[in-house]
C-alpha cells in the first residue's frame, strides 16, 4: 500500500467512523484545527487516562497539576517565549503560498502540487521571523497592559507552581509534576492531518532532581517511555531514537532524545525527552524575585533543582495509534463473496469501545430482551455499543472498523441451550467473538464480565 494512499484511507476512515472531523466544517473549516467525534473522543480519553494512571497513580514520585491556559504575561517574558518563540517564514511571490523556511523540502507548491517550493520555479522572499504565540487580552481594553497569550506549552505552569506543589505534596527529590492540557501555536503551515495543528494537547512531566542525577534520569525516562508506548500498541521497533547532537538542541539542554515514529508521511517526532538543567526555575526566580530553590534536609544545602522533561503530544500519539492499528485483509461474506475487511487493531487497553452487543434477530423479543440485559450488565464497567440492525456479519464489520475488540451475540442457543461443547444443553451462554482472529466461543453470561475486564485491563 503506497504511503500516501494509506494516509488517505486513515483520514477517510476517521471521518466515516467518527474519530476526527474538520473543525467548523459547515463553514469551510479552519486550517490546523480538529474536532474529535464520538470514537475519537473516547480513544483520546483512554490514551490520556492510561498515561495519567501510569505516570501518577502507579507511582509514588509524581503528582498532578491542571494549570490554567491563560497566565500572566510576565511568565512568557521570563521564559523567553515572547521574544524568541518564532519560526522563519518565507512567501512565494508566484503562488502566494506561505511556508516555514526550514520545511521547504516537505512542503507542496500551491500551483504545482507535485513539486516543493524550491523546485517549482517560484521566487521566494527572504526569511523573516514569525512569532507563534496566539495573542489575546484580559479585561475590557485591548492595550499593552491587558495583553497576554494562549499558552504555547503546558510546562511553564508547572515551573511557576513548583514551590506550591513542593510544599503541599511534601515530596523529596527526585520527584515529578505531571500535566495534561491544551496548548496553542500559530503554526505557519499546519500539515499531515492532526500531526501539526494550531490547537493540540500535551502530556508532560517535569521531573525535578539533583544536578548530578540529570543525565542518568534522562536515560531512565527514555526506557520508561518506550515501555509505555509498547503497552498501548506501538512497538519499539517502529520508534526511532534520535540522540539530538550539540548545536541542534535547545541552548539550555544538556541532553535530548527525540522519539520518532514511522508515520505514513515519514519518520517524525512523537515525544521529546530533554534534560533542561536548572534553566526554567532560574529564569522564573530571577524574573519574579521569589525563591524557587530546594532545601536538602540531608546535606543542608539549598539549590535550584534540575529537571528532566518527557513531553508527549496526545494528538500525535493518537495518530500513531491509528496508523499502527489500521489493517486490511481479504475475507468472504455470508454468501461466499470475497471482500476487504478493514479492521482497527487497537490494544484493548485503549480501544474506544470495548464490546459490541448484538441480538441475532431484532424481531425476536426474547433475544432482544436478553441482549438488553447483557448490555446493562456490562455498561457500568466499560464502553459498549448495541446494534440490532442488519445481518450479523455486517454488524461485525462495523465494529471491526471501529476497533471494538470483542463482540457478544445473543442467539437461540442462549435461550434453548448450547448444542455442543463444554456448555452443551446449558442456557444463558453467548457467542464471544474476538476481533483480531474472528474466532468465536461460547461463554456463560455469568463469566462474561470478569473475562472482559481481565482482557481490557
Amino acid at each position: 500500500m503506497a504511503e500516501n494512499q494509506l494516509m488517505e484511507k486513515i483520514v477517510a476512515l476517521c471521518k466515516r467512523r467518527g474519530f476526527i472531523f474538520q473543525s467548523s466544517e459547515i463553514y469551510g473549516g479552519l486550517n490546523g484545527v480538529w474536532d474529535y467525534g464520538p470514537l475519537g473522543a473516547e480513544l483520546k480519553r483512554n490514551i490520556k487516562d492510561h498515561w495519567w494512571k501510569s505516570m501518577t497513580r502507579l507511582r509514588d514520585d509524581i503528582v498532578g497539576l491542571d494549570g490554567a491556559i491563560l497566565m500572566n504575561r510576565a511568565v512568557w517574558q521570563a521564559s523567553g517565549h515572547e521574544k524568541g518563540f518564532s519560526d522563519d517564514l518565507v512567501d512565494c511571490k508566484t503562488c502566494k503560498g506561505r511556508y516555514r523556511a526550514d520545511q521547504l523540502a516537505g512542503a507542496v507548491c500551491g500551483l504545482k502540487p507535485s513539486k516543493c517550493p524550491t523546485e517549482c520555479g517560484g521566487e521566494l522572499t527572504e526569511p523573516r521571523q514569525f512569532n507563534l504565540l496566539f495573542q489575546t487580552f484580559i479585561g475590557p481594553f485591548q492595550n499593552e497592559e491587558a495583553k497576554t497569550y494562549l499558552r504555547p506549552e503546558t510546562a511553564q505552569a508547572i515551573f511557576v507552581q513548583f514551590k506550591n506543589v513542593l510544599e503541599v505534596s511534601r515530596k523529596k527529590l527526585p520527584f515529578g509534576i505531571a500535566q495534561i492540557g491544551k496548548a496553542f501555536r500559530n503554526e505557519i503551515n499546519p500539515r499531515n492531518f492532526i500531526f501539526r495543528s494550531r490547537e493540540f494537547e500535551q502530556m508532560e512531566i517535569e521531573y525535578f532532581c539533583k544536578p548530578e542525577q540529570g543525565m542518568a534520569l534522562c536515560d531512565q525516562w527514555l526506557e520508561d517511555r518506550l515501555k509505555w508506548y509498547e503497552e498501548i500498541g506501538i512497538p519499539r521497533a517502529k520508534i526511532h531514537i534520535l540522540d539530538v547532537k550539540d548545536g541542534d538542541r535547545a541552548f539550555y539542554s544538556k541532553k535530548t532524545y527525540d522519539l520518532e515514529y514511522e508515520f505514513p508521511f515519514g519518520i517524525q517526532e512523537l515525544e521529546g525527552i530533554a534534560y533542561r538543567t536548572d534553566y526554567d526555575l532560574t529564569q522564573h526566580q530571577n524574573a519574579s524575585g521569589k525563591s524557587l530553590d530546594y532545601f536538602d534536609e540531608e546535606t543542608k544545602e539549598r539549590f535550584i533543582p534540575h529537571v528532566v522533561e518527557p513531553s508527549a503530544g496526545a494528538d500525535r500519539c493518537l495518530l500513531a495509534v491509528l496508523c499502527e492499528a489500521y489493517a486490511e485483509e481479504k475475507t468472504t461474506d455470508e454468501k461466499g463473496n470475497e471482500e476487504i475487511r478493514v479492521v482497527m487493531r487497537f490494544s484493548p487497553k485503549i480501544a474506544p469501545i470495548k464490546v459490541g452487543v448484538f441480538p441475532l434477530l431484532k424481531n425476536k423479543p426474547e433475544l432482544v430482551a436478553k441482549a438488553k440485559a447483557v448490555q446493562e450488565l456490562l455498561r457500568p464497567h466499560m464502553a459498549i455499543t448495541y446494534d440490532e440492525s442488519g445481518a450479523i456479519g455486517r454488524r461485525y464489520r462495523r465494529i471491526d472498523e471501529a476497533g471494538v475488540p470483542f463482540g457478544v451475540t445473543i442467539d437461540f442457543e442462549t435461550l434453548e441451550g448450547a448444542k455442543e461443547g463444554d456448555y452443551a444443553g446449558q442456557t444463558d451462554t453467548v457467542t464471544l467473538r474476538h476481533r483480531d482472529s474472528m474466532k468465536q466461543e461460547r461463554v456463560k453470561i455469568a463469566d462474561l464480565l470478569p473475562r472482559l475486564l481481565a482482557a481490557i485491563a
